[in-house]
């Protein structure tokens, strides 16, 4: 039996799951814990990741580690959709703010993806991926809706008193074009380029567009949510640590918690 034919039903179909990823644990928050509370959960090994099986807030789920890049993120998703048979994935983490009004606190769902920095010039347009003929690869549209309203939950429910705790303003949500290389931006001259270059951009990170462009060539939807940690500028480098140490858990775990849970609700028809 293949790792996607195992039923939550005593063996009469096979399960359909989501995939979870972030590239580092705290951006998990406590999902994986989340899991093993709900029983039955077990974690298969392959190419060095850790993937949990189980439930997460009454959702099937594959959590892991996709790890830090592109190609890192690309490997992962390609195994959740060979190794597990997921029906869908969303990704969860931090990224630095390039668009105006985007500030530290502030939470990014993506509407589409891009790779920042794929230039295939001359042969193919700058961005483009050669031979899809596309730059951009869309965030499917009701799973970045999903996620969306769990972010204006947490936000209306949690983000005055993390904005009081942690010292930023009150959050806002934004949707948008959400840019990925592989390259950890963190200087005012990177920002201005990228915003220059790719003015509709709002968030930058590592490895969101990677996971995009795996999803659109196999039909698998994915969403990207991403918590701004800090604005890809010259103090990047500490603000990013000081987030993701402190706040970046409470984030991840305030909305996946809100996501899964009307996930499930919808899933059973409620």
């Amino acid at each position: 039996m293949s790792m996607n034919e195992e039923s939550d039903n005593g063996g009469t179909g096979a399960v359909r799951r989501l995939a979870v990823l972030a590239a580092l644990p705290q951006e998990l928050g406590d999902l994986v814990e989340a899991m093993r509370a709900e029983g039955r959960m077990r974690t298969v090994t392959l190419g060095r990741r850790d993937y949990h099986v189980g439930n997460a807030h009454g959702v099937p789920c594959v959590v892991t580690l996709a790890r830090v890049g592109k190609v890192a993120a690309a490997a992962t998703a390609s195994a959740l959709i060979h190794a597990f048979g997921v029906d869908a994935m969303v990704f969860a983490g931090v990224a630095g703010g390039v668009g105006r009004g985007v500030r530290v606190g502030d939470i990014v769902v993506a509407d589409s993806l891009l790779q920042h920095d794929l230039d295939a010039s001359p042969l193919f347009p700058r961005y483009e991926v050669p031979l899809l003929e596309r730059a951009q690869f869309p965030a499917d549209a009701p799973l970045a809706d999903a996620l969306a309203a769990a972010c204006r939950t947490f936000v209306a429910e949690e983000g005055a008193a993390l904005a009081d705790r942690f010292g930023f303003h009150a959050p806002s949500v934004h949707r948008g074009l959400i840019i990925s290389g592989d390259r950890f931006v963190s200087s005012a001259s990177e920002v201005r380029a990228l915003a220059q270059a790719l003015p509709e951009a709002m968030a930058v990170e590592m490895e969101g567009a990677a996971m995009a462009q795996v999803c659109y060539e196999h039909g698998v939807p994915c969403a990207i949510v991403r918590t701004i940690s800090d604005t890809a500028d010259d103090h990047a480098t500490a603000s990013f640590t000081n987030f993701l140490t402190d706040i970046a858990g409470a984030y991840s775990s305030g909305v996946l918690r809100r996501f899964l849970g009307a996930y499930a609700a919808a899933r059973a028809g409620v």
